[in-house]
């Protein structure tokens, strides 16, 4: 079943409170908890970016964090991207994904995109046109690659 969510772009200074904790006990609950990785997720980055909300009957169901260039790296970048236990095989992963890049090309008109991407999901994120632009890095106990999407129209 493929239902549409609710889509929100705030900066940090722009959530409220409760969206500002729900999005952190959603990220707590799936990059720490669900992935039993103990590790840093209050980096100092989140002051610096755009909070990228799917929503469902007032749930935050998919999420990202859109990064501007030069804070993970020289591009801009999405990050933090989860699709709630809930929402999982609603093909929200999908969906977040086409809005995360159009609202981060709609942000920055940045031409290129750079993800630190978990290596199992290295063919979701092909699809989307993403590369492997690195070798495969540990991070926190997790097999990583570095993967980048050029614009089509760029050269």
């Amino acid at each position: 079943m493929n239902l549409k969510l609710q889509w929100d772009t705030k900066s940090f200074d722009a959530l409220s409170n409760q969206e500002l904790y729900e999005l952190l006990r959603l990220r707590n609950e799936v990059f720490i908890v669900e992935q039993n990785c103990i590790f840093p997720d209050l980096d100092g980055k989140d002051q610096k970016c755009y909070h990228l909300r799917g929503m469902e009957n007032g749930n935050l169901m998919a999420y990202s964090r859109i990064v501007p260039p030069g804070i993970s790296y020289e591009y801009p970048s999405i990050g933090r991207i989860l699709v709630s236990p809930l929402g999982r095989g609603k093909m929200f992963g999908i969906e977040l994904m086409e809005q995360s890049i159009t609202k981060l090309e709609e942000i920055y008109g940045e031409a290129i995109i750079r993800i630190g991407a978990q290596l199992y999901l290295k063919r979701f994120y092909e699809s989307f046109g993403f590369v492997q632009s690195g070798e495969i890095y540990d991070e926190d106990g997790i097999d990583h690659i570095e993967m980048t999407r050029k614009n089509t129209f760029v050269e």
